[in-house]
């Protein structure tokens, strides 16, 4: 028998229900709604969600395109990147206590593939994402494995806790190069692009450039350290990138936009020798001139998926804790559960930073 033990603040084991936001049917939108509270089995807890944070894969699942349809199966609440407290331990739990104010490693992976056994946790062949393949976290409560839970410090605010992950991936996608003393390029600046720019900028870069064609967005990037700004709609980028570089091209390049005129753009304007990094996800195949943008030229490209565990979570850790990278400007909007489909409607339109929902009131 499962052994529940509870805090002093809230017995969870009077707590029958919660609010959470619903991915109820196979189509646009989601509903706002009473659940039940899950509960945490063996070698998991119960967190109480303090914040959480909207990403581009849950506009992907809100609006249903084609990779949410292909992906997920309503109903079930979905979201992935959050913080809050633990409030129930699971039996065998070990590591966290009550109390532990945590955020989510949202890959749970297999432990028995060859990636993981090489310690290669984040390529797992069966990784199960919160929030796409399990339940998520846009809820008062969450049931996470122990194991995928990063401990932060008490005075650490709920929101920035929250976008950990996120940055967790920005931080993945600029240090799998060495960045010092060199030009680095941000293609595409949604949230994850806008912090790789303070990343780049904590890790030495000499120089950042953030590509862009929304003006809100490029606007933020001046905040988050950006060097320079383009705006692809009134620039010839690749002009600008000869011109800036007397025709040498960036070192290494950051692709975060999927736009396949972007994706061109980011091996033309790489330099010999140089690396392109790729987070985004293109929705369709990409023609690339592998011959002439790839081969010739010696580029290394490098797929970047997730965090590494939990060596970027620690690397994450230390860049806020220094103060090296500040994600205060980037969150733009903090609302109340209940206005999730504002928070959305920002997002889709492109005009926010983070949008971070507070299941529980202010924080």
């Amino acid at each position: 028998m499962m052994t529940k033990l509870v805090t002093a603040v809230e017995d969870t084991t009077k707590v029958k229900t919660m609010r959470a936001l619903v991915k109820e049917e196979r189509g646009f939108g989601a509903v706002l709604k009473e659940v039940a509270v899950p509960s945490p089995k063996r070698g998991e807890v119960l967190i109480r969600v303090e914040a959480t944070s909207i990403c581009g894969t849950d506009v992907h699942i809100y609006e249903w395109d084609a990779w949410a349809a292909s992906r997920v199966n309503p109903p079930y609440v979905f979201g992935h990147e959050f913080s809050g407290e633990v409030v129930e331990l699971g039996e065998g739990t070990k590591r966290l206590k009550l109390g532990d104010h945590v955020s989510a490693e949202t890959h749970i992976v297999c432990h028995q593939c060859k990636q993981c056994l090489r310690g290669q946790y984040h390529i797992c062949k069966n990784t199960k994402i919160i929030g796409v393949d399990t339940q998520g976290c846009f809820a008062e409560y969450v049931v996470m494995p122990e194991e995928n839970l990063w401990v932060n410090p008490d005075d650490m605010p709920a929101s920035i806790a929250s976008i950990q992950e996120p940055m967790g991936n920005a931080v993945h996608t600029v240090l799998a190069s060495d960045v010092s003393a060199k030009t680095v390029a941000v293609v595409g600046c949604g949230p994850i692009g806008l912090m790789a720019v303070s990343v780049a900028k904590a890790a030495g870069a000499a120089e950042v450039i953030a590509i862009d064609v929304n003006p809100y967005r490029l606007e933020l990037a001046k905040t988050m350290g950006a060097d320079v700004v383009i705006d692809s709609r009134h620039e010839d980028v690749l002009e600008r990138v000869r011109m800036m570089t007397d025709g040498d091209g960036i070192d290494v390049v950051c692709e975060m936009s999927g736009h396949p005129v972007a994706i061109g753009q980011a091996f033309e304007m790489v330099t010999a020798g140089g690396d392109v990094n790729i987070l985004s996800l293109p929705v369709k195949p990409v023609e690339i001139d592998l011959t002439n943008h790839v081969v010739f030229k010696g580029v290394r490209v490098q797929g970047i998926t997730g965090r590494k565990m939990y060596e970027t979570w620690s690397q994450v850790s230390a860049f806020l804790s220094s103060g090296k990278v500040d994600v205060k400007p980037l969150i733009t909007h903090t609302l109340p559960l209940e206005r999730f489909e504002e928070g959305f409607e920002l997002m889709r339109q492109g005009k926010c930073g983070k949008v971070v929902l507070q299941p529980r009131g202010t924080n």
